[in-house]
Formats: C-alpha cells, sequence, structure tokens
C-alpha cells in the first residue's frame, strides 16, 4: 500500500503531466496554425512575382499611352496609385557636318 506522501507525489506529477500535456497540445496547434498561414504568404508572394513583369508591362504601356495622348485621367490614375513618369522630348538628328577633303593633287 502507498504512503500518504507518496501518493500525493504521484498525484502531483500527474497533475503536473496531465498540465504539460494540455500545453503541448495548445502550443502545437497554435504552431500549426502559424505554419499554415506562413505557407499561405509565402505561396501568395511567390504568385505575385510571377506576375510581376506582367504588371510592370501594363504600368510601361499606360505611361506610354499617357505621354501619348496627353491624357490627365489616366496621369491622375497612375500618380494616385504612386507611379511617376516623366516625358522625353524626341531629339532633333543633328544635320550631317561636311567635311573638307583638303588634300589637293
Amino acid at each position: 500500500m502507498l504512503k500518504q506522501w507518496q501518493f500525493m507525489l504521484l498525484t502531483a506529477v500527474a497533475v503536473i503531466s496531465l498540465a504539460l500535456v494540455v500545453t503541448n497540445i495548445v502550443l502545437f496547434t497554435a504552431n500549426r496554425e502559424a505554419q499554415t498561414e506562413f505557407a499561405q504568404r509565402a505561396q501568395y508572394i511567390q504568385q505575385s512575382q510571377q506576375l510581376e513583369p506582367l504588371y510592370q508591362g501594363i504600368v510601361r504601356n499606360l505611361a506610354e499611352l499617357t505621354a501619348k495622348t496627353n491624357d490627365q485621367q489616366l496621369a491622375q490614375l497612375l500618380s494616385s496609385q504612386g507611379i511617376t513618369f516623366t516625358v522625353n522630348q524626341p531629339q532633333q538628328p543633328e544635320a550631317p557636318r561636311a567635311e573638307a577633303k583638303g588634300k589637293a593633287k
């Protein structure tokens, strides 16, 4: 038969073990949810990177169209999204210079 102090000690160890098991279950569940959320965010970032060239092309074409047509609504749309652009003035081709051929025979 167990003595009183042995019974109390075994009961305390059992209660502590039960508390540790419950804590382990709670932490495991929280960790699993965090891993799932992390995986979803990583997938979103990866998919966004795949679409980046497409988005850049769309923005470039919108900026070119805005510059070509001088459309203020498109310019406001682009600027509201933080996209700025400048219009380069076309360069005038320089007239070819006539070079003097100074060799006489």
